[in-house]
């Protein structure tokens, strides 16, 4: 493993070129509908970072900032993932500092997430990073 680098990823080219990491967290997202929602999200403050070994990217997560009456200003963490070759390697924890640096930066007073609830192993590493579950978030499809 070369030197691991955390840097926001700021364009949509670039953004586009993570949909292989993305579909291990999302495996049906087609590369199409991926870049249709990144376009709809970005307008909307969809930011996104990465975590690089040299030039690939092994990790990253989406992000928003925003605020809420239940929360105050907060930072949503949105589809967080670490390349499946590349977990136990305390990236995900590294990922998460840069997370929650900037969320004090930007003036947050907390920090959310949703995770599926098949995904064991991430609400695992959620409760180990201090997260608690405050309510069930609802889903009904249109």
């Amino acid at each position: 493993m070369s030197a691991i680098a955390i840097r926001e990823i700021t364009t949509l080219d670039e953004m586009l070129k993570q949909h292989p990491l993305i579909q291990q967290l999302n495996p049906t997202m087609a590369a199409d509908k991926y870049a249709q929602l990144l376009r709809q999200m970005l307008p909307n403050g969809y930011r996104m970072v990465g975590v690089f070994d040299a030039a690939v990217c092994v990790g990253l997560s989406g992000f928003w900032i925003n605020t809420k009456l239940y929360s105050g200003k907060y930072l949503e963490i949105d589809n967080f993932i670490v390349d499946a070759a590349y977990r136990s390697q305390q990236l995900g924890k590294r990922l998460a500092d840069w997370l929650y640096n900037e969320a004090e930066k930007e003036g947050c007073q907390t920090i959310m997430l949703d995770a599926y609830t098949s995904n064991h192993g991430a609400h695992k590493f959620y409760f180990r990073e201090g997260f608690h579950i405050k309510s069930y978030h609802f889903y009904k499809s249109l």
